[in-house]
Parts: structure tokens; C-alpha cells; sequence
């Protein structure tokens, strides 16, 4: 399967584990909970997935590489003490709690969650001393004498044998008693989450026109070569930064991240020749409505390379568009609920002038604590943490309006309050018409340029598979959208069919 459908195993599984019936036990007893056993190529998301699973579900992670341990610090240093048998005194062996095992209460007790994953990465990788020791954590959940606390969900993460000269096999008593998961790579399901995540156009386009480079291992005389999903994002963030420095990026650069040297200088040939498109057709003027006869000229006579770089381009100036316009609708409907108590408690109560900025400074901490709350419990993303900063801000920066103008009494203190907040509705309301003006330009260049063809299918592609365009589209009606989507994309839709029926009575 691929890592997307990996990730909703792993995550049902879990939301099945931690289901209780009415007295507060688990649906699924502990002991008949499976371990997790994930095994997959390197590099194609497996922890990744457990961080995204953690904070979608609000429960903990603990993650370890298990290759990094020795057995003593995974299982517990020995000690001698003393138990009575018998009548009689007898000297033992004891351990020590695993620093693993311990790593688990710590997390508790830092975030205040009862209940997570115990991830452990490169399980079949481990030492000769090691191995009973993992054999044993996944047969009966315990490291060494010390069980994992209940409400930790065990998940284990592997690599193929090909991949790794230090891979142990699994008996068949161990696989047994594991809920096994094989991932592999697919470029589809990484489309997708690429999209998502914003990975650097470049990065998109140059895999849509040549997929089989998005995941390549090799082995040669001079060793690996390889090209993973992990690879790319990394090199699609370097670029973002890159950028914003004005710092070159070529071969040397990409062959940094992407280890597969063809791949590398293919891709850094091609990101020069993207840039340039996006200097040479002009895009900022074309989404701001200027289309020129000689860029149509010169595009109808470009390879189809160069025309899918030119919808690539044409997408990812409607996508930051688009992500600028959710950005602040999320933000405001944040500042909206603040301002919604803040009147609740102004209009409410008798303040003195003096009292007042202090119901703003009180709404502020609030903001501030359940940041720090977040963070701590490793349950903030970026996009959520930036949110409730600029919250912050916006909220010191009100206190010090009202401190300014010292309002008389709490209605005048909101009816100021009110005034602010109708700039930030106002400014997501210009974000909003930029944004429709920016997509109506867009098709007519499309409509210019390439008409009813494959080019404008791979744009409507592009808006459907993005969740900031499903948002801007869902609030800001555009009739060309809606009329190419019904039209074009049904075709194509007929067209695979067609396919493949004709695949079936050829097989048949």
C-alpha cells in the first residue's frame, strides 16, 4: 500500500486501541492489542506519518531509533536485591526501568497526555545482544521487567532487507502477533501531500512530467544512488530559503539531497529552465490581466514540457494567492471569537476606564498559555503556531489602542474594538477579490494560449487537489471553474474509462 493509506491504517488502528466502553476500559484489551510492524523503502514518510498521526489524534509521541541503543540502555542496568522464598532470604537480579520505558513517563508527565505512540524506528536493524530483547518488546510490550504503560500504542518501523545489510528476519511466533504494514512508494499519494504541504512547484512540476525519478535506489560500483520523498521536501524547503537569500541553487546544490547524480543534474537543468519560463513569459503580467501576442506566439510553438511548466508556474502564483486569502480567513475567524468575548465581558460588566485594556491583556494570556499548552504536548504546527502569535500581537496591539484612547466605559471600548477588527475583515476581503481577479486572469491566458485542451485539465487538476483553492472556491464563486470542471473533467473521467474497458476485452 502506499504511505496515505499506511497512515489511516495506523491512525484507525489507533483510534480503535484507545476506544473505551462505558467503564473506562479498553474495547480491545491491552494484551490484544498488536503491535504496529511498518516496513517500507527509506525515506518515504514512516516517521513523518507518526508525528502527523500524533497531532491529529492529540495524543503523545515517543520516538526512538532503536539503533541507537545498546542493550543495556534499552532494557535497564542489573542490580542485585534481596526477596524472601520460603522463609529465606535469596539475592536476585533486578533491573533498572529502560530509558525507553522511562522516556514514556517523562512524556506524561512534560505533556500531560496519558495516552500516545511508542514509535521505534529501524526495529529489524539491532544488534546480536539486542535482538531477544525486541523480540521480546514485541511478543509482550515490556523492555527488560518494565511493561509499556497502558495507553501507549506500540508501532515499529523497518526496512526491507535490500535496503539494509543489518536486517533481521522475524520469526514466524513474532510476525504473528504483530499487525504487519508494507509501504511502497508512490508518487501519487506524495502528490498529494505535496500540495498540501506547499513543496516548491519546481519540485512538482519537474516529478508530474517524469514520476519514475520521484523514488529511485540504486546500486552501482561506486555505490548507492538513490532519490527519496524525503529527499525532495528537503530540497523544496532549501529552495524556498534559497530564494529569499538570492542564493543559487545547481547541481552541487541538489546533489546534496538528491544522491542519484542523472536525477540531480536533470533536475537542476530543469529548474534553470523554469525560472527562465517564469522571466520569459512574464507571469506576474499575466495574472495581473496583461497577455501579450508574442507569449502566445511563442508558447504554441513550446514542447509540452514547456507548456506544462507554464501551467505549473500559472498554478503556483494562484496557489500563494490562495494561501495568503486562508491564512487571514483563519486568522480572522480566530480574532473574531476573541472579539465575541471580550464584548461578552465589556458589555457586561462595569469597568473603570483603567480596567478596560486589561480585558484585552487577559485574553492575550489566554492565547499565550494555550500556545505554550500546545507546544509543550508537541500538538503545534507551524501554520498554528504562526496563527496564534499574530493572535498575540493583535491583541497587544488593541490593549494599547484602548490604553491610548481610554474609553469612558466598556460599550465605547468595544465599539473601538469593533473598528479594529473591521480592518482585518476588510483586509481578508481584498485578499478575497485579488484572489478572484488573479483566477479570472488566469483563464483567460489559458483560454488564449491552449483552450479546451490537456493543458487546461492539469490546471483544474492542480485547484481541485489543493485544500487553499477547495477553500477560496468554496467561498468565492467563479463560473469558469465550475463550467471547465464539469465539462473537461468528466471527459477525462470518460476517457479512463474507456480505457479501461478496452484493457479488460483486450485481456479477455
Amino acid at each position: 500500500m502506499n504511505i496515505k493509506r499506511a497512515k489511516q491504517e495506523i491512525k484507525d488502528a489507533v483510534e480503535a486501541y484507545l476506544l473505551k466502553d462505558e467503564y473506562g476500559a479498553y474495547e480491545i484489551p491491552v494484551i490484544r492489542q498488536r503491535p504496529v510492524l511498518l516496513l517500507g523503502a527509506p525515506g518515504i514518510g514512516k516517521t513523518q506519518i507518526m508525528e502527523q498521526i500524533a497531532r491529529e489524534c492529540g495524543i503523545g509521541l515517543a520516538a526512538y531509533t532503536i539503533t541507537h541503543h545498546t542493550r543495556q540502555s534499552a532494557i535497564g542496568l542489573p542490580f542485585i536485591s534481596e526477596m524472601e522464598f520460603d522463609g529465606q532470604k535469596k539475592a536476585v537480579t533486578e533491573y533498572t526501568m529502560s530509558e525507553i520505558v522511562a522516556s514514556i513517563y517523562e512524556k506524561m508527565k512534560k505533556t500531560g497526555l496519558r495516552e500516545g505512540i511508542l514509535f521505534i524506528d529501524e526495529i529489524n536493524c539491532v544488534s546480536e545482544t539486542l535482538a531477544p530483547a525486541m523480540l521480546q518488546f514485541l511478543q509482550c510490550k515490556t523492555f527488560g521487567n518494565h511493561p509499556i504503560p497502558e495507553g501507549w500504542i506500540i508501532v515499529a518501523a523497518g526496512n526491507p532487507p535490500e535496503y539494509n545489510k543489518s536486517v533481521r528476519d522475524f520469526d514466524v511466533v513474532t510476525l504473528d502477533r504483530v499487525k504487519r504494514i508494507e509501504v511502497e512508494p508512490d508518487y501519487e499519494a506524495f502528490r498529494e501531500y505535496a500540495v498540501q504541504a506547499r513543496i516548491h512547484p519546481a519540485v512538482i512540476s519537474y516529478l508530474d512530467a517524469r514520476p519514475g525519478n520521484f523514488y529511485q535506489m540504486e546500486t552501482t560500483v561506486d555505490g548507492r544512488r538513490f532519490a527519496t520523498p524525503r529527499g525532495w521536501e528537503d530540497l523544496s524547503r532549501l529552495l524556498e530559503v534559497y530564494e529569499k537569500l538570492g542564493k543559487p541553487v545547481d547541481k552541487e546544490v541538489v546533489r546534496q539531497y538528491i544522491q542519484h547524480d542523472r536525477i540531480a543534474g536533470e533536475f537542476a537543468n530543469y529548474l534553470e529552465l523554469y525560472r527562465k519560463y517564469e522571466s520569459d513569459y512574464g507571469m506576474d503580467e499575466i495574472l495581473k490581466g496583461v497577455i501579450r501576442e508574442g507569449t502566445l506566439k511563442k508558447l504554441s510553438h513550446a514542447s509540452f514540457d514547456e507548456r506544462l511548466s507554464v501551467v505549473s508556474l500559472l498554478l503556483s502564483g494562484c496557489m500563494a494567492g490562495f494561501h495568503r486569502v486562508r491564512v487571514q480567513e483563519l486568522f480572522t475567524e480566530l480574532l473574531y471569537g476573541k472579539m465575541k468575548e471580550a464584548g461578552r465581558i465589556l458589555n457586561g460588566e462595569k469597568l473603570s476606564p483603567a480596567e478596560i485594556p486589561g480585558v484585552l491583556e487577559t485574553l492575550r494570556k489566554e492565547v499565550l498559555e494555550e500556545r505554550e499548552r500546545k507546544k509543550q504536548a508537541e500538538l503545534l504546527g507551524r501554520e498554528e503556531e504562526r496563527r496564534l502569535l499574530r493572535l498575540e500581537e493583535a491583541l497587544e496591539r488593541y490593549r494599547m489602542e484602548l490604553e491610548k484612547l481610554r474609553p469612558e466605559d466598556g460599550r465605547a471600548a468595544f465599539e473601538i474594538l469593533r473598528a479594529l477588527f473591521a480592518k482585518e475583515r476588510e483586509r481578508y476581503e481584498e485578499l478575497q477579490a485579488a484572489g478572484s481577479e488573479m483566477l479570472e486572469h488566469a483563464f483567460d491566458f489559458l483560454e488564449a494560449a491552449f483552450g479546451d485542451s490537456q493543458e487546461m485539465v492539469v490546471f483544474l487538476t492542480g485547484l481541485n487537489s489543493s485544500g487553499d483553492a477547495a477553500a477560496f472556491l468554496k467561498s468565492c464563486f467563479c463560473e469558469r471553474y465550475h463550467r471547465y470542471n464539469r465539462s473537461l473533467l468528466f471527459q477525462e473521467s470518460d476517457r479512463e474509462l474507456r480505457k479501461e474497458i478496452e484493457h479488460l476485452i483486450a485481456g479477455k
